[in-house]
């Protein structure tokens, strides 16, 4: 049986993975985003995500 203090260190372990994972599919996001505005270009970009926002909906 583990001890409590064990128990929150592995707790904060997973907390710490959890918030390093978001961290970097936040980075992925934004460089991904990036990468399309300089192909694509402000006025293509901005008329692809108006597109894909109107097709969820």
């Amino acid at each position: 049986m583990q001890r409590p203090a064990q128990l929150a260190n592995s707790q904060r372990d997973i907390a710490s993975i959890v918030v390093a994972c978001s961290a970097a599919a936040g980075v992925a996001l934004l460089l991904g985003t990036l990468a399309l505005w300089m192909h694509y270009g402000t006025t293509v970009f901005f008329e692809m995500l108006s597109a894909g926002i109107a097709a969820c909906f």
